[in-house]
């Protein structure tokens, strides 16, 4: 632990001691010292006219942009609805801080156009940012919006990827969802996928964001209101399959003085299936093959709303929420054949009805200082999440002529989760910044089943599956974290978090297994960024980035109670299972803020993974449930290139390899296994006048190892297009999902006395069309090389 906090504090006290250029930063305001949101602004150096600085204000009204102590500029600035102003500023050895205030024009607007276009993936600092808006036009629900994500591999369980064997941490807002895998999938396909503003993928997330997140980090900003008066949407569609989805939803936004609100919200009906062929060895000549069939039909609902006020210029409150509501009828059938070399020795079929509901409600309440005009802030949230839900479960096995096995239950589950967070970021002179916080995290979750089983017409109750299980957790967390420029180029950022774990889980129904777990442990990152040169008039940079993180298991993931799937495979957690550590060290490349190269290694230790079982009277009972298995090094290749947007035609290819090193116990039998995957990636848009424009997006994932199973090939193709109407309000979108209905896998694990293969199929290639209208004033899309960053870009 000590050698963790000297090689932190080594990198942290020499920063202060670099001076680089200074900062002037600048706020736009108009008349009644409201903020004028996307400004133009552009600094020119009188001295030699060839240095010019430009860019657009954020929504705050408040732009910084480097410059040179001790020298004067020429200042213009301009935005729609005022006139133009021009002045002078000169800087001195510190950061300039200036506000100007813009008059209305007395020309009157109909509508407040900003055209200027963000480009669809961007790095900032050690994170890549999506700009979602061309993959909402073809999706029905914030998961779809993920599935189309360039770089991002979500399997057929929901769990989602970046550039890891192990599953990405998601937040929302900034905020862990402390959920299980197919929780926060089933809350992702209940959000609108307009709902969302940008997605935030960071493969090594600083010491701002919770260690557990040993896979990177996928965080999901929600659209809140628009600070240019009253813009909305609303929006409905459909997609067919083999069985038909539709949605409905819009979302509305206002500001008036000082305050904002909005409020957007959707209903989605979801159908679907699942198809599952497997073949499970028992012995050397005796096989199980199954083969099962699942229809799937979810109805949610989803409400956002949210109001912020200003009370003044130093002081923000706000309060942001969201409900989701839904309902799902699962039905599924199994038929069981046991076959030796000869002939069918047995045959058996089950058919399972498992209808439920859930309900989650997510509560922010937050406010924000600004402790000055160079950008420092401090910001306090405080959050609760609830979630329940209530599932019944009937099942029916029969083996013609011999028995009949009937079994029906009730599984009850609920989760609260309570968060205060307190961050300050603080700006000092020379371009130094500190980042310092703390964090309050307690999750309580329990579940109450109730299962009977009936054999040959009688009825009991079933003590291995009735259960009673709780679960919580207290995290308490602080950090701190110093950044510096130096050498004007080069970035240091150097952080140390400390986190304080404490679990207990306790089971009293059908046996004791309580546990506790409680530890304090450290977790250093060092990231370093700098320009590195330029080719054919591009800037390259470069970027060195450490990182120790931890994997705590969930409460799905711990929960000792077993879930019948058929009569021969349970599903259980671990209540045994360890944390997982990872150390990753990662460099790479960006042109102009877009990511094109990245190399990287994740060492782990105490690996958490999905295991297989077989246990029982020969081999016939299988347990799906999670283990740590040992250790794994993992090594990967990223790389992207493309046309920037900005023309007619614009596209992303991209390529991931993954070099895995496993070693360890399965099932008390030492392992130990290389592995190799490959996954291509590409988005590509083409603009067919100023009205139609077609984009084509997917990936490809090569036979490989997704931890212990060996996946054979698996990808998606999306085709999609567009035309707009009623002067751009209206946009009529038609598209295509999977289109070579290629996202089906097939699957093997040959490890201890496991062996079984398989192949996977889902309801994945589907037709949709999708209406949306836009009304109000409101903020178009940015039309901005990603490349340019001259006054000429999105004229």
């Amino acid at each position: 632990m000590s050698r963790y906090l000297l090689s932190v504090l080594f990198f942290i006290f020499p920063i202060a001691l670099f001076a680089g250029e200074i900062a002037v930063n600048i706020t736009v305001l108009d008349a009644n010292k409201q903020p004028v949101a996307f400004a133009k602004v552009s600094l020119t150096n009188a001295d030699d006219t060839g240095k010019r600085l430009s860019g657009l204000a954020d929504e705050s009204g408040i732009i910084k942009l480097p410059a040179e102590s001790r020298q004067r500029y020429i200042l213009d600035i301009s935005a729609a609805g005022y006139r133009s102003l021009n002045d002078s500023i000169v800087t001195s050895d510190t950061a300039t801080d200036r506000t100007f205030l813009l008059t209305a024009s007395t020309e009157r607007l109909n509508e407040v156009v900003v055209k200027a276009v963000r480009p669809l993936m961007r790095q900032e600092d050690d994170k890549t940012i999506i700009d979602p808006q061309s993959l909402v036009e073809s999706s029905s629900s914030g998961f779809e919006v993920i599935e189309k994500t360039p770089g991002l591999f979500i399997d057929q369980d929901g769990n989602i990827y970046i550039s890891s064997t192990t599953p990405a941490t998601i937040y929302i807002n900034g905020r862990q969802m402390k959920l299980g895998a197919s929780d926060i999938a089933s809350l992702l396909k209940s959000l609108p996928p307009n709902a969302i503003e940008k997605i935030e993928i960071l493969r090594t997330p600083s010491a701002k964001f919770e260690a557990s997140s040993s896979g990177g980090v996928v965080n999901v900003v929600l659209k809140k209101g628009v600070k240019i008066g009253l813009t909305g949407q609303v929006y409905a569609g459909l997609q067919q399959g083999r069985y038909g989805n539709q949605y409905i939803g819009g979302n509305l936004s206002n500001q008036s003085g000082a305050t904002t609100t909005y409020l957007n919200g959707g209903l989605n009906n979801r159908n679907y299936y699942e198809e599952l062929t497997s073949d499970r060895y028992l012995s050397a000549d005796t096989v199980l093959m199954q083969f099962s069939k699942t229809n799937r039909n979810q109805q949610s609902g989803y409400v956002g709303y949210g109001i912020s006020h200003e009370i003044n210029e130093k002081w923000q409150i706000g309060w942001d929420g969201y409900f989701t509501l839904g309902s799902n009828k699962n039905y599924n059938s199994i038929n069981n054949y046991f076959r030796d070399f000869a002939d069918t020795l047995n045959y058996s079929y089950t058919n399972t009805s498992s209808p439920g509901n859930t309900f989650l409600s997510n509560q922010d309440a937050s406010l924000k200082y600004k402790i000055d005009t160079a950008g420092s802030e401090w910001t306090t949230t405080f959050s609760h999440v609830y979630t329940s839900g209530n599932t019944d479960q009937d099942y029916e096995t029969v083996s013609p002529g011999i028995y009949s096995l009937k079994g029906d239950g009730n599984f009850k589950s609920r989760q609260s989760s309570f968060t205060f967070r307190s961050d300050v970021n603080y700006k000092f002179p020379r371009k130094l910044s500190m980042e310092a916080g703390v964090n309050l995290a307690v999750v309580s979750f329990n579940n109450q089943s109730a299962y009977f089983t009936g054999f040959n017409g009688n009825r009991e109750q079933d003590h291995n599956r009735t259960s009673s299980y709780t679960f919580a957790q207290n995290v308490n967390t602080g950090y701190a974290q110093l950044s510096k420029t130096f050498f004007r180029d080069a970035i240091l950022k150097a952080g140390l978090r400390v986190e304080n774990t404490n679990m207990r889980g306790e089971q009293t129904i059908p046996d004791d297994t309580s546990f506790r777990v409680n530890r304090t442990d450290l977790f250093p990152y060092v990231y370093l960024s700098k320009d590195l040169f330029s080719m054919i008039g591009v800037k390259l940079r470069g970027f060195l980035v450490y990182r120790r993180s931890v994997a705590r298991p969930s409460y799905d993931q711990l929960n000792p109670f077993p879930r019948f799937v058929d009569q021969f495979l349970t599903e259980a957690g671990n209540p045994n299972l360890q944390p997982q550590f990872t150390n990753t060290y990662e460099a790479n490349v960006c042109v102009d803020e877009y990511p094109v190269f990245a190399v990287g290694i994740n060492d782990k230790t105490d690996m958490i993974t999905s295991v297989y079982y077989q246990e029982g009277a020969a081999n016939r009972e299988g347990l799906r449930t999670f283990d740590n298995i040992g250790k794994n090094r993992e090594f990967y290749l990223k790389g992207v290139a493309g046309i920037p947007p900005g023309g007619k035609y614009f596209f992303i290819i991209g390529a991931q390899y993954n070099h895995n090193t496993y070693e360890g116990l399965y099932d008390g039998t030492p392992i130990r296994f290389l592995g190799d995957n490959w996954m291509l990636f590409t988005h590509h848009n083409l603009k067919i006048g100023n009205r139609t424009q077609m984009t084509l997006n997917g990936f490809w994932r090569m036979k490989g190892p997704m931890q212990f199973m060996q996946l054979g090939n698996i990808g998606r193709l999306n085709l999609s297009i567009n035309r707009q109407f009623l002067d751009k309000k209206l946009t009529l979108t038609a598209n295509i999902e999977d289109l070579f209905f290629t996202n089906n896998s097939t699957f093997a694990l040959d490890q201890g006395n496991v062996k079984v293969s398989g192949r996977r199929i889902t309801d994945s290639r589907r037709a949709g069309l999708n209406l949306r209208y836009n009304f109000g004033i409101r903020k178009k899309e940015e039309h901005r090389n990603m490349f340019d960053m001259s006054d000429d870009a999105g004229k």
